[in-house]
């Protein structure tokens, strides 16, 4: 079994915690406090501080931002259905634990990460979710005034979908780094929300 602290590749060691900027630091024992585990993604991007920084407050600024009508959970399907078209173990696995919690669901996550068009959700998080495969896919270039039609059709304003793009560009980023330098998801995540 994978140890949680074990460096996740060989492409790019993770650094030492003691060596890392205090705020850093800080920034990844809070995290280890609350969850009881230090998720790969905080050791993982450590290595380069400012980009670390940059990350995180814009997984903030798009992931927690107060005045989004998405709920969390919406969020989260958002991520692991890009993740997922991206081919992102980390975030798939990750970001999918957190869709179980949010949603209260053994098997939302599991749907969404397959085929979001056979998920048990509602046609208005269907659409949410068809739109934010456009972003990520090739053809983002498409997107359009119809595309926007069809969202304010289900309720999105404008606002709305700025946070839908928003959380769909970023993962897209977030997914090819990941992939990239060999990220693995932490073994406390296959196992998160799994008692609803």
């Amino acid at each position: 079994m994978m140890s949680a602290t074990k460096p996740m590749t060989d492409r790019y060691p993770n650094p030492e915690l003691a060596d890392l900027p205090t705020d850093i630091r800080d920034k990844i024992l809070g995290v280890q406090e609350k969850a009881g585990f230090v998720p790969n993604v905080f050791l993982t991007l450590a290595r380069r501080p400012e980009e670390f920084r940059a990350f995180f407050a814009y997984h903030d600024a798009v992931m927690e931002r107060a005045e989004s009508r998405l709920t969390k959970g919406e969020r989260e399907m958002i991520v692991t259905a890009t993740s997922a078209l991206n081919s992102c173990l980390y975030c798939v696995v990750a970001h999918g634990a957190v869709l179980r919690i949010r949603e209260k669901s053994n098997i939302v996550s599991d749907q969404i990460a397959t085929n979001h068009r056979k998920a048990d959700i509602t046609p208005r998080q269907r659409a949410m979710l068809d739109f934010a495969m456009k972003v990520a896919g090739p053809d983002s270039s498409a997107v359009g005034d119809d595309d926007f039609a069809l969202l304010h059709a289900h309720g999105f304003d404008d606002e709305d979908i700025w946070d839908i793009s928003a959380i769909t560009a970023f993962f897209g980023l977030s997914n090819r780094l990941a992939n990239t330098t060999g990220m693995l998801p932490n073994v406390e995540f296959y196992t998160m929300g799994r008692g609803f």
